[in-house]
Formats: structure tokens, sequence, C-alpha cells
């Protein structure tokens, strides 16, 4: 489906069965199966979608005008914390290499990753369908089977926390040191686990 076209997004003259607000969805009249249906692709489309879409466009800001999480909360009302997880998962795996057939959590799964060793997990995750918690056991299984042969992972920091927009859900980052660019930053107020590399920016 083509989101660049109005018509994809407002359901065409479809539009007025619908009413959507910032706490709800209601049909305002009959939906006929194949409609109620299509209502549904939509909206799992935006809510897989909306954490690419918000990580990208915050990290355009940041390029353009130097860092700006403190009005991107304000603009978008997600706290600064979860938009600093988007912008990092975002920074971490480009477009090109994201799974449309994966959502949002997964791609967190595996963001603190080597580019290699990211592309071969998400193919995997794809073709076997693994659930987001499938994909954590393998991935921990892997690095038990590791440390078991003697093949220890390099020494890594202390593990900080990727909260998933769509979820909820606590990635615990394994491995910062190919973040962007250190120190990690820490949102006023937040515990200090919960912490997400980013690039800090002059304003332009």
């Amino acid at each position: 489906m083509d989101w660049r076209r109005p018509a994809a997004f407002a359901g065409g003259a479809r539009a007025t069965k619908v009413s959507l607000t910032t706490t709800g969805w209601a049909a305002s009249s009959e939906l006929p199966l194949a409609e109620w249906a299509e209502q549904g692709r939509r909206l799992g489309t935006i809510g897989r979608a909306a954490g690419w879409w918000i990580g990208d466009w915050l990290r355009y800001g940041n390029e353009r005008y130097g860092e700006r999480y403190a009005r991107a909360a304000r603009i978008t009302g997600y706290d600064v914390q979860t938009l600093m997880n988007m912008v990092y998962v975002a920074s971490r795996i480009e477009p090109s290499r994201r799974r449309e057939g994966l959502s949002f959590s997964h791609h967190a799964e595996v963001a603190a990753l080597e580019r290699d060793a990211q592309d071969h997990w998400l193919a995997r995750a794809e073709a076997d369908r693994l659930s987001v918690r499938c994909l954590r056991d393998e991935l921990r299984r892997e690095r038990n089977v590791l440390s078991a042969a003697g093949h220890e992972p390099s020494p890594q920091p202390p593990a900080s926390t990727i909260v998933c927009p769509e979820c909820g859900c606590r990635f615990h980052d394994a491995d910062e040191s190919n973040a962007e660019a250190p120190p990690p930053r820490r949102a006023r107020g937040a515990p200090a686990a919960a912490v997400v590399p980013v690039r800090r920016r002059r304003s332009g």
C-alpha cells in the first residue's frame, strides 16, 4: 500500500464511515467485512511504522537543526526517552535494511549488534517467523553457546535499556560500543539504566 497517496490514509470516500481520535476508533455507520478488514490493515501498518517514521523524522531534525528532543517531545506527545529510543534504533538500521515483515520491536532487539549480525538475525527472524520473545531467546542462546565454547564476546559496557514505542517492551543494549558517539545521554528524571547513546549536535 502506498502511504504517500492521501487516499490511502483517508480511505477515499469511505473515510466518513470511520471516526479516529487520539484515544479511540469508531465506525459511524455499518462497515462491510471487507472494509472493516481494510481498516485493520491500515491501522496495523501505521502502528508498525510509527517508530520508524518518528525516529527518521527526528534524526532529520537533529541533523538539520541540532538536537531537538525537548521540542520534539512537545510536538509529538512522546517523552524524551522514548524519542531517544526511536532515534537510536532508526540510526542503527537504515531503511534499506529494515524488514517490513518484522516489527520495530524485532529491530530493537538487534540494534546494538554489528551490521552483519543484524542482517543475519533479521533474516532468520523473518524466515522462521520468530516472535520478539523467541528472537531474544535465540540471541541469548547463541551467546551462551559461544561462551561455553570459550569464544567470549568482546568486553561490553553495562547494559542500557531501549523501550519499544509499540509495545513498551524493554530491550537491553548489550553493546553500546557501536553507538553513534559516546557518552550515553540520560533523559531528565529517567533511571540511570534507561539510557540510549545519541549524538549531540550543535545548533546550526
